[in-house]
């Protein structure tokens, strides 16, 4: 009874209704009713149909009352957007307009959201935030910001590069989590020092998700960002300039010369074809079809744009390029076509070390002699299939290794040097025999080893340094540039960084260095843009400059042909008939 003595009632009795349903949407919709009763007289009608459907049936009124709400407040809500946009200039009693405060409420409510979304769950006390990773550029383009790290000056016939700061980065490993930055830095980054380290964080060069790193004992959680800047050197190479035979807008052919990596890896960046294409020319964002290794000469094909990439990489897939090669072998090798189909397998991937093996990929090599000199044969190979130092293993194989290949032409494979396929070792013992010959010999350099293998030590550097261009170019150079190679060096690994940030000023203000300078000169330029810096190692060692014999192996890719192009270079000087070794 007291429920329908409440239907009956007049203001009263509306509010005791009010009460006793508890809905809080009639509470609104009532109050919008009185407060705009002196817009609309449609309003106001709707009320007092929904008054006298409470007094004739307590039973159905609720659902009356509800259903009426829902098309007062449809009416409502359309009168009240009209009159807005009639006179916009009507405020609230706080100042604003009403459409402002509906936009300043749906900013809050996504703040909030965001909050929600960003915090994710509840941080336990003295728990770190670990921010969620960031998608990372597909993108292999270097951009003038890269090439801004620092300049070139050329010294004794060879290109150098300034030292500069870089920055190495990498997000935490699997087998990281649980672990603190000194504990990885001891196991896996061993070409500095614990000491080195330890400074390097009070220099704030040591950043964890971009905070820098006060303690080496912080324990690593998953999706941490590293990074580390370094004071990097580069080796000098060739200062031979980089010849560019065709720009035609679709492709770029360039005869390479030796000594030079095609893409940035390993302890060269600055040095390599496709930064001094992008700094000296003007190149950008090349598509490399395919790739010589760092002591190989001769023709290297870039395209210009995705589509002629794609062709190009039809043509090489389905085996449509001839490609023709020359190399100065030791011995006389026979007059007649030597064909060579030995299966090649890849022994180690960090040195880029491959033999003959019956478990390995298939491989084809067509051999011609050229010339004889009484000493060495000149021979051109012909590639039918693109595997990794293809020409090389098969030379060395059929008793004939390039004459000055650090790796095949090495006293480690044994008294014959792998003849008929014949080692006599392990992998293991073979690799350990190639390092140590060369470091007897102070020519570590020519197999491209990480920094751990030159300072002789080993640890587990898989992910730290990107395999050199020897380790993992082919000969033939049909092995072609994956994008996540290019991707890797643009976001190397944290142990051995650097980055223009704090020398960058020095590094472009420095004058470029031409061919036609005096050495006296070029040290003159070279000692106002060197800036050594207390925590590199290499900045207190004096290296001697390599030679010549140190950066040319006589293997030079001489023509490449497709159904309706063909690209070539002039011989090498070691190509000649007369041509007689130092």
């Amino acid at each position: 009874m007291a429920w329908f003595t409440c239907v009956k009632g007049r203001a009263a009795g509306l509010n005791a209704l009010l009460f006793c349903f508890g809905k809080r949407e009639n509470i609104h919709f009532l109050r919008h009713l009185y407060r705009n009763k002196n817009k609309s007289a449609k309003t106001l009608g709707t009320l007092r149909t929904a008054l006298n459907v409470w007094t004739n049936s307590a039973q159905v009124s609720f659902i009356h009352l509800n259903f009426s709400k829902q098309q007062s407040y449809t009416a409502v809500h359309d009168m009240e957007t009209k009159d807005t946009t009639e006179d916009s200039t009507v405020k609230t009693n706080c100042g604003k307009r009403k459409n402002e405060e509906r936009d300043e409420a749906d900013v809050n409510k996504q703040g909030k959201r965001k909050k929600q979304k960003k915090c994710g769950k509840q941080l336990r006390r003295g728990e770190r935030y670990v921010p969620p990773p960031q998608k990372r550029n597909p993108g292999v383009s270097f951009s003038q910001e890269h090439f801004a790290e620092t300049s070139y000056y050329f010294e004794g016939g060879l290109r150098k590069v300034y030292p500069y700061y870089f920055d190495f980065t990498t997000y935490c490993k699997g087998r990281w989590i649980g672990k603190t930055l000194l504990e990885v830095f001891k196991s896996e980054f061993r070409a500095e020092s614990i000491d080195y380290y330890n400074s390097a964080v009070k220099e704030g060069r040591i950043k964890l998700n971009e905070t820098p790193v006060d303690d080496l004992n912080i324990i690593l959680k998953n999706n941490d960002f590293m990074r580390n800047t370094v004071h990097r050197h580069e080796p000098p190479v060739i200062g031979k300039p980089l010849e560019v035979l065709v720009d035609d807008g679709e492709v770029v052919v360039v005869d390479k010369p030796a000594s030079l990596p095609v893409h940035p890896c390993g302890r060269y960046r600055h040095n390599t074809v496709i930064f001094i294409l992008g700094k000296e020319n003007g190149l950008c964002g090349l598509h490399t079809v395919h790739r010589l290794d760092r002591l190989t000469s001769g023709v290297l094909l870039f395209a210009r744009t995705l589509e002629v990439s794609k062709k190009l990489d039809a043509m090489v897939r389905e085996r449509q390029l001839e490609k023709e090669y020359v190399c100065r072998v030791e011995g006389e090798f026979p007059e007649s076509e030597v064909v060579c189909e030995e299966p090649i397998l890849v022994v180690s991937f960090r040195v880029g070390l491959c033999r003959v093996d019956p478990k390995g990929k298939e491989s084809r090599t067509v051999f011609q002699r050229l010339s004889y000199n009484g000493r060495s044969s000149l021979v051109r190979c012909l590639p039918l299939t693109g595997r990794t130092h293809q020409i090389r293993v098969h030379l060395q194989f059929l008793g004939f290794p390039i004459l000055n290949d650090p790796i095949y032409g090495s006293s480690a494979w044994g008294p014959n040097r792998a003849k008929g396929g014949l080692v006599g070792m392990s992998d293991e013992q073979l690799l350990e025999a190639l390092i140590e010959e060369h470091r007897s010999k102070e020519s570590l350099h020519l197999l491209d080893l990480p920094d751990e293998e030159v300072s002789k030590k080993h640890g587990h550097n898989d992910q730290i340094t990107a395999p050199e261009s020897s380790g993992a170019a082919c000969d033939d150079g049909s092995c072609k540039l994956i994008q996540e190679e290019v991707k890797a060096e643009s976001s190397q690994e944290l142990h051995k960084s650097t980055s223009a940030a704090e020398i960058e000023g020095e590094m472009n203000g420095a004058h470029k260095e031409k061919d036609s300078v005096t050495d006296e000169t070029s040290r003159t330029a070279k000692s106002n843009a060197f800036v050594r810096d207390k925590l590199c190692g290499e900045c207190k060692i004096v290296r001697p400059d390599p030679t010549e014999k140190d950066f040319i192996m006589y293997l030079h890719a001489l023509r490449y042909k497709g159904p309706d192009f063909e690209y070539a270079t002039q011989m090498p000087d070691w190509a000649k008939e007369d041509w007689l070794q130092d």
